[in-house]
């Protein structure tokens, strides 16, 4: 969802800029603007002092202004945040059975599972990177197969030994997974 949240925001923010920056360019230049457009000229200046005081008296204006401000200043920190979030989970919490629980690093579980899935018959590489929260970790894992390998005996292998190993180890109810698979680049075979 982030994403598809930094692509739209930041797509509409593109939009506005290049709108009011291309406005602001041809009247610079001393193009025809349409008429709605508030400046006409090279000296006009983005508010005059009647729009600055226009509001001034009323008691709505200042406190609307900055409960906006403040709503945009929320937000925009919103983002920020969300942007400086770590995607890969650094520990899982692993049910120990004596009411306090472990902490396994992250790491340590996605080189186990990368490890053993790499072992799989017709995979040449693995990588897993574990996401989620800390008691429902989820995997994201890309295979790249080997030329012979047959996609769904490869992913019902990693479901069936890898994830599920995984998963009873860490004391999981589930481990959903994303798996990603390749293909090893390679020449065809010359038949003679």
């Amino acid at each position: 969802m982030l994403k598809s949240v930094n692509r739209v925001l930041l797509g509409l923010a593109g939009l506005v800029l290049l709108v009011v920056g291309g406005a602001v360019l041809a009247t610079g230049l001393s193009w025809s603007v349409p008429s709605w457009w508030p400046w006409d000229g090279r000296h006009d200046v983005l508010l005059s002092t009647a729009d600055r005081t226009r509001w001034r008296d009323e008691g709505w204006w200042w406190p609307a202004v900055i409960a906006a401000l403040a709503v945009v200043v929320l937000l925009a920190l919103w983002w920020l945040l969300a942007q400086l979030r770590r995607s890969r989970l650094s520990e899982v919490l692993v049910n120990s059975g004596d009411g306090d629980g472990a902490r396994l690093r992250g790491r340590a579980l996605e080189g186990v599972l990368a490890s053993e899935a790499e072992a799989l018959p017709g995979v040449d590489r693995a990588s897993v990177t574990l996401t989620g929260r800390r008691t429902a970790p989820e995997a994201r894992i890309g295979l790249l197969l080997e030329a012979h390998a047959q996609p769904a005996a490869a992913v019902a292998d990693l479901t069936g030994e890898a994830l599920e190993h995984a998963r009873a180890s860490a004391g999981l109810a589930a481990l959903p997974a994303e798996v990603r698979l390749r293909a090893v680049k390679h020449r065809a075979q010359r038949v003679s």
